[in-house]
């Protein structure tokens, strides 16, 4: 139990401002501050690499490249590896299975970024950093985290979508219904006073009751 707390006192929580950090990546120094600088960011970990869940899960995570920079979202993995296990597996998927991996990779031998951003789970693995995301604004803030186990995938469609919603919501100033998709009715603010609630329902929108309306963005 006491374990669990410790490693329960290095989580992230949504809303705060993300630890900075220098590193040694596929793609040469960075300075994470300096890096992601006036972007959203996906910063992602996985076990081990030249593992099979996880080439399918870089292979995956490639294929959405283009359209995270379409929407301004730097990529960035992380493994508990060395840069020279990183370059000699990116050059392997790269020959055995034809993807060229354009994202950097950080080394992290020393689990400094692991450890400062809740990816190491004892219960799970105590070397490994379980299958972690970081959704982080360009205010350095975290929007999202979400955790996997070493066993299963991700679905990088979810990401994508996700993204979409929080661009949404900050130009709109709207919330997202469930499962909402880009082109779907967003979800009005409710009302803060009875006065703005009288008003709501006049106001044009789609609404159930006062408190639940929609609306379509055009």
């Amino acid at each position: 139990m006491e374990e669990a707390q410790t490693v329960e006192k290095r989580m992230l929580l949504i809303g705060e401002e993300v630890p900075d950090f220098e590193t040694e990546t596929t793609h040469g120094p960075i300075k994470f501050s300096e890096w992601a600088k006036d972007s959203w960011v996906i910063l992602f970990s996985h076990p081990a690499d030249f593992t099979p869940v996880c080439t399918t899960e870089f292979m995956a995570f490639q294929d959405i490249y283009p359209e995270l920079k379409k929407r301004n979202v730097k990529l960035i993995g992380l493994s508990i590896d060395s840069l020279y296990s990183h370059i000699s597996w990116v050059r392997t998927i790269k020959e055995k299975l034809g993807k060229d991996i354009e994202f950097p990779i950080i080394e992290d031998l020393s689990m400094d970024v692991a450890r400062k951003y809740g990816m190491i789970h004892p219960a799970e693995n105590a070397t490994a950093a379980v299958r972690a995301v970081f959704f982080i604004d360009p205010e350095f803030k975290l929007r999202a985290l979400i955790y996997y186990p070493l066993s299963n995938g991700r679905n990088m469609q979810e990401f994508l979508r996700i993204i979409d919603a929080f661009q949404t919501s900050d130009k709109h100033k709207v919330a997202t219904p469930a499962n909402w998709q880009p082109g779907d009715a967003v979800i009005v603010p409710p009302p803060k006073t009875q006065a703005d609630a009288e008003k709501r329902l006049k106001e044009g929108y789609d609404c159930a009751d006062w408190f639940f309306c929609k609306k379509t963005i055009e």
